[in-house]
């Protein structure tokens, strides 16, 4: 990736994580040990920080190193999505555990514990990210001049 494409990635996730933890670029600044010009060149996409700063940003933010430095949208669960995804996924494995309809079967082998746990696994992602999905694509402001 390009240094200009990767600045302007990079100040893009960064101002998201200081809005999300409420942190300012002066504060930023005291925390990782750098002059305020550093980080107001790192939120405008004008420079890039070195890799020890960005971990440090790590530390601070509770975040992976791809979280700051590849394009994705963030984590966009309300509390009550990640409860009803929760319900959903308990409703889920009751009925799958209760095996009121027989054990679980794959490939003519009852599925073991840990393969239960494996699905589950796999359930929640797919429930994370179809309600994901569906923010975007029922989003009521998407269409809206604002």
């Amino acid at each position: 990736m390009p240094e200009q494409e990767f600045n302007a990635v990079f100040s893009k996730r960064l101002r998201y994580y200081l809005n999300k933890y409420g942190i300012t670029q002066v504060e930023l600044a005291k925390k990782l040990g750098v002059g305020t010009t550093s980080v107001y060149n790192w939120c405008n996409g004008i420079k890039t920080p070195r890799m020890d700063k960005v971990d440090m940003m790590c530390d601070l933010f509770h975040c992976s190193r791809s979280d700051l430095v590849d394009e994705k949208p963030p984590d966009t669960l309300t509390t009550k999505d990640k409860r009803d995804i929760a319900k959903d996924l308990d409703r889920i494995m009751g009925e799958i555990r209760k095996g009121e309809d027989g054990p679980l079967y794959y490939n003519g082998v009852e599925i073991s514990g840990a393969s239960v746990n494996l699905l589950e696994n796999a359930i929640e992602f797919a429930l994370k990210e179809t309600k994901m999905e569906n923010k975007v694509k029922y989003n009521p402001y998407k269409n809206k001049s604002r």
